[in-house]
């Protein structure tokens, strides 16, 4: 049993048996640094249910523990806080005991585990994907790496939204002034075509517009004749009534685009177990109104349309389904999310990966599905997050604006190649190792950069400031793993048994003490969904790593010190190269 999960026990035994009382939370932490102690009990929570003075209650308690836990030397009391000073041979036995140092804090996946869905990418078939879709794809995907690393069954999938007005938009234009043109005629990546006759789709319908507001119409009325717009209105209605001409070219410029994704998900480190399209999905929630009219959740209003009532719940009436008896976005979500179930009826939950622009739409729809009587709705999240901005301001997609997947990858690597170059310390490697190198520090920069905030919070990238080999940056981290592994190939006997009674330098214990924690953060991540308490944990390791290597010599001439020595410097490395995986993260062993 861990010793902080001993701590908690004995705190609560402590409070049935001294004061008749139950506490279900019992907070610990690690000692604050330039504290007499290596773990703290806060006391101040436990006055709620037992009344007494903090320093007198902080003080029994650590009486108490102490004679019932045998690591715990001796403790201090500092206010309202108890610090508690564990034996050396507790943290020598800890790194002794680990007998699978490559899978610490890994739990393992079994058929019992728990199956949730994590849906992520779910882009638009109209142009590449971009900063923003970076985001929502290394979330997603460190998120499923996270989930499983913490013992659930994971199940990565995405919708695909390849019908509607936006693709029609590409398909005009390519039409009118694309002369036949593929990605083999021009060499470009599938979506980044469709992406430029997207853009030149503005352009055409800002000059038309341009030309009928010249013309004396009003700018209201001519919003509605703009030729190129009424052409994809019309493409639009022939593609859901089935037009073989609509649709095969529908077909052939989304193929296009899927093949420019792949290629795209290849660099970025990404992958999906399914796919769901929406051109198959749209028409799936119109049987779910149908059955909500009939079992009285949804109501009619005299025009056709039905709707929801969601005023109880603090809300308004949602549409869910127009007056002409078309579908609206909840229609579609509604069926995407029934046919999930029935696809993994063994599910026991499913995270959305979606911007936080769309709050409001998510808490609808999970509280729709709660009204219909699905036990399964509650068990759905929205992983909600905040944007990604440049420091040169907003990204516009139609206005040609945005800074594209694959351009901000390749920068990302000319970056790391500059950086690394100047180092001077790539000897013995060829050009397509430096390159792999460049790749790998470029990517990670990038990937930790982002995976480092919290979800929630937006996010101003810097692509040069992310790729700094000192601070809380994925190089500083890779380069310290690369310093382990350097460090390690010199001793022939990392993995050798240790000595249980050397002595332990300050620094030494910090480490460990940190190390210890690496279980529980994984854990604790997965439950708050949360993949940047793994990236900040990573980086507060090396950070302590950093701080023993420049203190302490590790392969000094004492056999056994050296021994215990390499073995932490190498349980270290195991835990970076773990953590940097779960973000997706490469650790190079050279830099």
């Amino acid at each position: 049993m861990r010793l902080v999960d001993q701590i908690q026990q004995n705190v609560q035994k402590f409070a049935i048996d001294q004061h008749g009382t139950r506490i279900d939370a019992v907070e610990i932490q690690p000692t604050k640094k330039d504290h007499d102690g290596d773990l703290t009990v806060v006391v101040f929570p436990l006055l709620r249910f037992i009344k007494s003075k903090p320093a007198d209650l902080a003080n029994s308690l650590g009486t108490y523990l102490q004679n019932r836990i045998e690591e715990i030397k001796a403790y201090h009391v500092i206010q309202g806080f108890l610090n508690l000073i564990i034996d050396d041979l507790y943290y020598l036995q800890f790194l002794s005991d680990i007998q699978h140092p490559e899978n610490f804090g890994i739990q393992p996946v079994t058929a019992d585990s728990k199956k949730i869905l994590v849906e992520y990418s779910s882009p638009n078939t109209n142009k590449p994907l971009h900063l923003g879709h970076i985001r929502n794809n290394l979330l997603g995907a460190s998120l499923s790496q996270l989930l499983s690393s913490a013992g659930y069954q994971v199940h990565k999938t995405q919708i695909i939204n390849d019908r509607g007005i936006h693709i029609c938009k590409s398909m005009v234009a390519w039409k009118a002034i694309g002369n036949g043109e593929t990605p083999e005629m021009t060499g470009e990546k599938g979506d980044a075509l469709v992406g430029r006759y997207y853009v030149a789709f503005d352009t055409m319908y800002k000059n038309q517009l341009a030309e009928l507001i010249d013309s004396g119409i009003h700018e209201e009325e001519a919003k509605t004749r703009v030729p190129i717009q009424l052409e994809a209105q019309e493409m639009l209605r022939g593609w859901e009534s089935g037009d073989e001409n609509i649709r095969a070219l529908w077909s052939k410029m989304n193929g296009w685009v899927y093949d420019g994704f792949a290629k795209t998900y290849q660099d970025l480190g990404v992958s999906f177990d399914s796919y769901y399209y929406e051109s198959d999905t749209y028409l799936l929630g119109k049987d779910i109104v149908d059955q909500g009219l009939s079992s009285g959740i949804f109501f009619q209003k005299d025009d056709g349309s039905v709707w929801c009532d969601l005023s109880d719940e603090g809300l308004d009436e949602k549409l869910v389904l127009r007056a002409d008896g078309t579908s609206v976005y909840i229609t579609q979500d509604l069926g995407t999310a029934l046919l999930r179930y029935k696809d993994h009826p063994d599910m026991n939950g499913m995270v959305y990966t979606v911007g936080n622009e769309q709050d409001y739409h998510f808490k609808v729809l999970f509280l729709i599905l709660n009204k219909l009587g699905y036990d399964w709705a509650s068990q759905l999240y929205h992983l909600s997050y905040g944007m990604v901005d440049l420091p040169s301001g907003k990204m516009k997609s139609r206005e040609g604006t945005v800074v594209d997947a694959d351009g901000l990858m390749q920068e990302m690597s000319d970056t790391a190649q500059n950086i690394a170059s100047s180092l001077g310390k790539l000897d013995g490697l060829d050009e397509k190792e430096k390159n792999e190198l460049y790749h790998h520090i470029g990517i990670g920069a990038l990937k930790y950069y982002i995976l480092k905030v919290d979800p929630s919070k937006r996010i101003l990238f810097n692509p040069k400031e992310s790729v700094d080999f000192n601070g809380n940056t994925g190089p500083f981290i890779q380069y310290a793993y690369a310093r382990i592994q350097s460090i390690v190939k010199q001793s022939i006997d990392s993995k050798k048994n240790i000595s249980l009674e050397i002595p332990l330098d300050q620094k030494e214990k910090e480490l460990l003490k940190w190390l210890e924690l690496y279980p529980q953060t994984i854990q604790n991540a997965a439950e708050q969904y949360s993949p940047a308490l793994v990236a900040n944990y990573i980086y507060e390791l090396v950070k302590r790593f950093n701080s023993y290597y420049q203190k302490v010599v590790i392969l000094t001439e004492d056999e056994h010190i050296r021994h215990f020595r390499v073995r932490l410097a190498s349980q270290v490395g195991y835990v970076i190269q773990s953590g940097m995986g779960i973000l997706g993260i490469e650790c190079p062993e050279q830099m």
